[in-house]
């Protein structure tokens, strides 16, 4: 067999831009591109909860020593962990650490429904245009039935209805199958991660009792310095009254 004869570009083309033009028109733009971006990043690499973990460990370390008040700025190398520890530091709260994760979580859930969504909806317009392409190549039929124009012609018939399949369930549903299952496991890990957190956090809550409060670390500096600042003289009372006399 002649894998060779399998090659034709001119079908190719016929099944694959059809199938993405249909998709933007049905699905839309913007769905369109956060497809995209979920297939590129779940091409790239899958969620590592273990680098994640180890910054977590040290910001729980930081609250339950130094509590909030004191606490110093984070960095995550995780988007959606570093803004919630820059909320967490904002608002001198634990509860704006957790629903900023909560957040970020709806956001990814989201764009996966969206992603799969739109992928699923490219293998069912595939073959689609996979029988488009045929009807096209059919079309070109020659007028003077020639052997050689004929055989062309009902080559790149069969070979668009092949594309159109091979498109659909060797490509599309597969990948939105596994953007899934990146999703799930990603999103498991997090859970994991974040009730770990929270419940270090409600042990830190409860041996400092004040823990959450919100009074920003910069005031309270500021009133004990001019408290210490402040010279204490208790004998200027009655110095005055003298005077005064």
């Amino acid at each position: 067999m002649d894998l060779l004869s399998l090659l034709d570009p001119a079908s190719a083309l016929i099944v694959v831009a059809g199938t993405f033009l249909a998709t933007i028109l049905r699905a839309g733009l913007d769905d369109f591109v956060v497809t995209a971006r979920m297939v590129w990043r779940r091409g790239r690499k899958d969620f590592d909860p273990e680098p994640l973990r180890s910054e977590l460990a040290r910001l729980v370390q930081d609250v339950q020593s130094d509590g909030l008040l004191r606490l110093q700025p984070h960095q995550f190398d995780d988007l959606a962990f570093d803004d919630a520890a820059q909320r967490m530091l904002k608002a001198r709260s634990i509860e704006a650490f957790e629903r900023r994760l909560d957040y970020h979580k709806a956001q990814r859930l989201s764009a996966t429904r969206k992603a799969v969504a739109t992928l699923h909806n490219a293998a069912e317009n595939a073959p689609t245009f996979g029988l488009a392409g045929t009807l096209i190549a059919l079309s070109q039929l020659p007028s003077d039935n020639s052997a050689a124009g004929m055989n062309a012609a009902l080559a790149a018939a069969v070979l668009t209805t092949l594309y159109g399949l091979l498109l659909s369930h060797l490509i599309l549903h597969p990948v939105a199958e596994a953007v899934k299952r990146a999703s799930d496991y990603e999103e498991q890990a997090r859970t994991e991660l974040q009730r770990w957190a929270h419940d270090h956090f409600e042990d830190a809550k409860a041996s400092r009792p004040r823990l959450e409060a919100v009074v920003p670390l910069h005031a309270s500096e500021k009133i004990s310095a001019f408290t210490l600042a402040t010279p204490t003289n208790p004998d200027r009372a009655p110095q005055e009254e003298d005077a005064t006399a």
